[in-house]
């Protein structure tokens, strides 16, 4: 029996108490978490840069699961998973389709967030067979259009140390309504009291630098235009990280896109919108 099946007795946890659990692929233990309604393919979520399982908003988690399954993991070399982090994209997708391969896995969903994003273009363009439908936030394709990263919130994106105020900048507008809900956001993170991921070490964190600095010359964006899955493209109204722009050109260049902007809202948009981007993103997947 597949070693993940052997957590489906707590499938009905929550993103605060469901256990870790691993397992073995390449070389690599990975550590993921499994939660929700059973379903026949599950949804599996990418994250971004310095992103462990404990910076996904357990409201987010836990509104996608009421709906599917949910698995999220961490890639190598970060939070609790062994192994070396990948300094290219395609060296995370290929980790992540080792993971999902190791799973027993032979369709998934994949809604991948910012660097996660990335990984997730990668992984479909390289695995199309094995993923079913896409959900891009918060992320960019590189194409030759695209806007920067803002200066400044790259320089705060790469401290030492990430304060709650630099998420308050980073992820959320400077409105009295964002930042009140990137305070919520914060909060809810700390909720998990018990077999927490800790913080991406600096070497990983230099690795994922530098995939994101060859993204550019590597990414898959004009692949993406013979894509045949359906994708739903998402963000919020003023992106520092992945501008928003980007996210119009990724639709633009996919076929089978969809679109969804939410308002006075930036990097972290599916977080101040929990609820109704997990509704939006339910509803693509059924």
């Amino acid at each position: 029996m597949p070693k993940e099946r052997q957590i489906m007795k707590t499938i009905d946890a929550t993103a605060q108490t469901v256990p870790n659990a691993y397992v073995e692929a390449g070389g690599v233990r990975y550590a993921y978490r499994k939660l929700g309604k059973p379903s026949r393919v599950p949804l599996v979520l990418l994250n971004r840069f310095r992103g462990t399982m404990d910076d996904w908003d357990p409201a987010l988690v836990n509104a996608l699961a009421a709906d599917r399954t949910v698995i999220y993991f961490d890639n190598a070399g970060v939070g609790l998973s062994t192994g070396e982090a990948h300094d290219l994209i395609a060296g995370m997708a290929n980790g992540a389709a080792a993971f999902i391969d190791a799973l027993e896995l032979e369709q998934v969903d994949l809604l991948g967030f910012s660097m996660g994003g990335l990984v997730a273009q990668q992984l479909t363009v390289e695995r199309p067979g094995l993923v079913r439908n896409l959900v891009l936030a918060g992320t960019s394709g590189a194409g030759k259009e695209d806007e920067p990263t803002v200066a400044e919130a790259f320089q705060v994106a790469v401290k030492p140390v990430n304060t709650e105020e630099d998420f308050l900048y980073l992820f959320f507008e400077d409105s009295e309504s964002s930042q009140a809900a990137g305070r919520q956001y914060w909060s809810r993170l700390q909720e998990r009291q018990v077999d927490r991921s800790p913080l991406v070490k600096a070497a990983s964190i230099q690795a994922q630098g530098s995939a994101l600095g060859s993204w550019k010359k590597n990414s898959v964006f004009e692949r993406l235009k013979d894509i045949p899955q359906r994708v739903l493209v998402a963000n919020g109204s003023r992106d520092l990280m992945a501008p928003t722009f980007n996210s119009f050109l990724l639709y633009k260049q996919i076929p089978n896109a969809q679109l969804i902007l939410y308002p006075d809202s930036g990097h972290g948009f599916l977080f101040q919108h929990a609820d109704a981007f997990a509704e939006h993103v339910n509803l693509f997947l059924r």
